[in-house]
């Protein structure tokens, strides 16, 4: 049974609530020491952000990737080892629900660079 104060707001199963939070944040960190220890060295792999579905079972991992001509390879790569990645959640991660990821190119990161081209050029001109 699940108790609670009457005055708690319990979160709506859209909103996220602290341990969701910390669950993403750990898994965006992960991401990043499995990319570093299996990716090559010659592109740049940098995980920005995770997202985790309602049912949270299934799990993405948003990254960027330079130089951006290897991108379509890198999502590839990252994809093909999404069940090793996956064991090595379980390992590490400590999650009460191990989701299945799958990883996505941060298209945000890339256009907040764009805005910030646009924001010099409307200074400079």
């Amino acid at each position: 049974m699940d108790y609670q104060k009457p005055d708690e707001k319990r979160p709506s199963r859209g909103e996220k609530n602290v341990r969701d939070e910390k669950a993403l944040s750990r898994m965006t960190e992960l991401a990043a020491r499995y990319i570093a220890r299996e990716a090559g060295r010659s592109t740049l792999i940098t995980p920005m952000r995770s997202g985790l579905s309602s049912d949270r079972k299934h799990a993405t991992v948003y990254v960027s990737i330079f130089p951006d001509g290897e991108r379509e390879h890198a999502l590839k790569f990252l994809n093909r080892h999404s069940d090793l990645f996956r064991d090595f959640l379980k390992k590490e991660g400590r999650f009460a629900v191990l989701p299945f990821v799958k990883f996505e190119y941060d298209y945000g990161e890339e256009n907040r660079q764009n805005l910030d081209t646009l924001s010099k050029d409307i200074e400079l001109g």
